[in-house]
């Protein structure tokens, strides 16, 4: 494997313009990638290419037009790669919030009462509200699948004890957001499929961690975006391209009839798609196997293996520190390398402000992850997240665990 990503991270860092802000006095180090990353070089560069070149609305008969449809064509065939999908099956949108809405709409004027969505607790609830926006309005039942508090994972077998003749959807994070979890999405979807019932992934959070595979997994649709993944915000939607075809989805009346265009409604953000395809290409860069599907795999590997190495002492190095408690599976678990903590005595909210004026940017809150914090007794204040990235290094992590130290309560 000649990847690159193990040995040459700080060639990669120099493709990240954000990497030279200082506060402080000290180089910022983004631990905030789980809510979204920073952004190369060649990323601006498409987008701003695209915007002073060849920006036009689509199908008419000038260049730029014509430059406008093959660059969104060839960026559907990108992320088709990036998905393991056929590019008439990547639908492009606003954000995997708005998207899931949409496909809820489309879905649910076929179901009502005695019709069932399973969701998980472990959720973002940009995969919980649009369930319970159709719980509301056309009366069908939402089934809520629990998670383990002691160690983060889903309640599989709980899963499968709640699947019945009656359940339509199983809707399901391939990886929790604010612990880190990671779920075997392929199980889910074959139990749902056993059941009669269409599964919906959203890998939002595991898409920067492990490379999406539609066909292995076996789902119905899946859900992502583009800034979780060295991308502009965007969103993107995979689905069966038979169930595209015949989703009721409400469209103007001129508006293509045929997947993917009749999900998008109205004008696209072309320069995001455009970028959106420049991030799956960077990531593409980080090998040099065959394909770019292969090139992905093989930078994703290895992005794993130096990101379990760096998430390990993440954990063990904040272990150890009185005060301060982590959530989610240990490293030998299933996981992507997002940690959640609080420290005892001190407001989440508080510690990331302390963190910051060391150069230490981390998130805090429910990242949206509501009923997760819930569950754990956190509410109203949450966690504060730390995650790595294919620009984090060492030095950050220990950065990072030396400010704890110095933070937390003796």
């Amino acid at each position: 494997m000649s990847a690159a990503l193990p040995l040459e991270v700080e060639r990669i860092r120099a493709r990240f313009p954000a990497l030279e802000r200082r506060q402080g006095g000290r180089p910022v180090a983004y631990f905030d990638g789980p809510g979204g990353t920073q952004v190369p070089r060649e990323v601006g560069e498409a987008m701003a290419e695209y915007l002073f070149h060849h920006n036009a609305n689509t199908h008419w008969n000038y260049p730029t037009s014509a430059e406008t449809d093959a660059a969104l064509e060839a960026a559907r065939a990108t992320l088709a790669d990036f998905l393991n999908a056929a590019p008439a099956e990547v639908v492009f949108g606003l954000n995997m919030t708005s998207l899931t809405f949409h496909l809820a709409r489309a879905l649910g004027r076929r179901w009502g009462p005695g019709d069932e969505v399973l969701v998980t607790e472990l959720e973002h609830h940009g995969n919980v509200a649009p369930w319970q926006a159709l719980e509301r309005e056309r009366g069908l039942t939402l089934r809520w699948v629990p998670f383990r508090r002691e160690d983060g994972t889903l309640d599989l077998e709980a899963l499968a004890r709640t699947l019945s003749p009656r359940t339509r959807l199983v809707a399901v994070g391939a990886a929790s957001n604010a612990l880190g979890t990671v779920t075997d999405a392929a199980q889910v979807c074959a139990l749902a499929r056993d059941a009669g019932a269409l599964a919906l992934v959203d890998a939002v959070h595991s898409a920067p961690h492990l490379l999406p595979d539609v066909r292995a997994a076996g789902c119905d649709f899946l859900v992502c975006s583009a800034y979780k993944f060295y991308g502009p915000h965007i969103g993107i939607l995979w689905g069966r391209r038979d169930l595209l075809e015949a989703l009721d989805v409400p469209k103007v009346e001129p508006a293509p009839d045929s997947a993917p265009e009749r999900l998008e409604t109205g004008t696209q953000n072309h320069e995001g798609i455009v970028g959106a395809a420049a991030a799956v290409d960077f990531l593409a860069s980080l090998a040099t196997e065959g394909t770019r599907r292969d090139a992905l795999a093989a930078a994703y590997q290895a992005q794993q293996r130096r990101n379990e190495r760096l998430f390990h002492r993440l954990w063990e190095g904040l272990g150890m520190i009185p005060g301060v408690r982590c959530f989610g599976p240990p490293p030998h678990l299933p996981r992507t390398p997002t940690l959640g903590f609080v420290v005892e005595g001190m407001p989440s909210s508080q510690v990331a402000r302390r963190l910051a004026a060391e150069g230490l940017f981390l998130s805090h809150g429910d990242f949206y992850a509501a009923t997760v914090v819930e569950r754990l007794g956190l509410a109203p204040e949450g966690l504060v997240r730390a995650g790595c990235a294919c620009y984090t290094t060492e030095e950050e992590i220990e950065r990072l665990i030396a400010a704890l130290a110095a933070l937390a309560p003796d």
